[in-house]
């Protein structure tokens, strides 16, 4: 099948360019001397896990426990769940942990760290928890001088359960709007985690793990000293807020959606001019997300998204998802539209501003390798 004989909307995944974006942040990592564990929460695909995972180091990330009973299925078995667990959910872990032994999550309080040992201690299951710190972000993780830090680390030593390290991830990354910005964020980042896992020590507690990252500060830090591993995810797909920081090139980004358009007239559209006239796909703001992350870079500011012809390419001219309603997305641009391609039943790819958002709403990908010929179709694991 081509793309121009697939239902819409349709995910479609770019397989060379995934794989591109794998090696490169791969190197990245090798570079600065540190493990890669790519982060799942984006593409949620085994396939592309398989590509992405560094194999000097194995493990993955994953964002919701189903993420990592599906990876868990497929036989991987050092898996992240980079999210602090609530205390009804450690049945899960503990049986998620017999099939996959490397299974981990976060947690950032003493009340959940002697939960996660009572657990421990009564089912024998040996749990395997991360101490998550806030490295700037404020949403969860206990700062590094946080006077519980310590305490919650010598609860987690206890014999039953295995203390794996500490974890941050500076989610501030993604409200830069400059390189020099992200890499001063990194190092703030690397210095947080660095400086917990020291007062850790210092108290005579192991600490094996130091894990910290984000698609920004992996591509832009000066420096992973102190780490053992950077934690990304958004890289592998790519999308426009990804370009726009300068984490990734346009012609990296390997997920678009597929539409069809529905509607258009040129006589139409008088409050965007009656010369521009009115075109409207059939992916809105369910098919895309009503994610608008470029409108903080006015200058880059790509509606709901970026519109390429179906081979993936910028041929329509400068082309965006203006406005969207659930299931129709109009487009738009700075001049008259190109009715003579834009007619309807014509088919059209839209780049996301942020990738992890629009996919969710998808089962599988549509995978190509650089044409409009699908070549294989991936599954995606979604829920909670």
């Amino acid at each position: 099948m081509k793309l121009a004989d697939a239902p819409t909307p349709a995910l479609v995944l770019d397989r060379g360019r995934l794989a591109a974006n794998c090696e490169r942040m791969l190197g990245r990592a090798r570079a600065l001397g540190v493990g890669l564990r790519p982060h799942m929460k984006t593409l949620k695909s085994v396939d592309a896990a398989r590509m992405a995972i560094d194999p000097a180091h194995g493990g993955i990330a994953v964002s919701t426990l189903r993420e990592g009973e599906y990876f868990a299925a497929a036989g991987l078995s050092d898996i992240q769940c980079a999210l602090c667990l609530a205390p009804d959910k450690l049945g899960r872990a503990a049986a998620l942990l017999a099939r996959a032994p490397r299974f981990s999550f976060f947690l950032d309080s003493l009340d959940m760290a002697r939960a996660v040992v009572a657990h421990a201690r009564e089912t024998a299951a040996p749990l395997r928890a991360w101490i998550e710190i806030d490295s700037g972000e404020h949403r969860t993780g206990l700062t590094p001088d946080d006077p519980v830090l310590v305490e919650v680390a010598r609860v987690l030593a206890d014999p039953a359960v295995v203390f794996e390290g500490v974890a941050t991830h500076a989610g501030q990354s993604y409200g830069a709007t400059s390189i020099e910005q992200i890499r001063a964020v990194a190092e703030t980042e690397r210095r947080a985690v660095g400086e917990a896992a020291e007062r850790i020590r210092a108290a005579g507690i192991a600490v094996r793990g130091v894990s910290a990252g984000s698609s920004p500060t992996a591509a832009h830090a000066a420096s992973a000293q102190g780490l053992t591993e950077l934690r990304a995810g958004v890289y592998m797909a790519g999308d426009l807020y990804q370009a726009a920081l300068g984490a990734q090139g346009m012609d990296d980004l390997a997920v678009s959606v597929l539409a069809s358009v529905i509607s258009a007239s040129p006589a139409r559209g008088p409050e965007r001019g009656p010369e521009r006239g009115h075109v409207v796909i059939d992916a809105g703001g369910i098919a895309l997300s009503k994610d608008r992350s470029t409108a903080r870079l006015p200058e880059l500011d790509a509606g709901y998204g970026r519109v390429m012809d179906i081979a993936g390419e910028a041929s329509l001219g400068d082309l965006v998802v203006e406005g969207v309603h659930q299931e129709h997305g109009e487009i738009g641009g700075p001049g008259p539209l190109p009715f003579e391609r834009l007619a309807v039943g014509a088919k059209v790819r839209v780049l996301p501003n942020h990738v992890c958002m629009t996919a969710a709403a998808y089962d599988d990908y549509l995978v190509v390798d650089g044409g409009e010929e699908i070549i294989a179709r991936w599954p995606r694991q979604n829920g909670w």
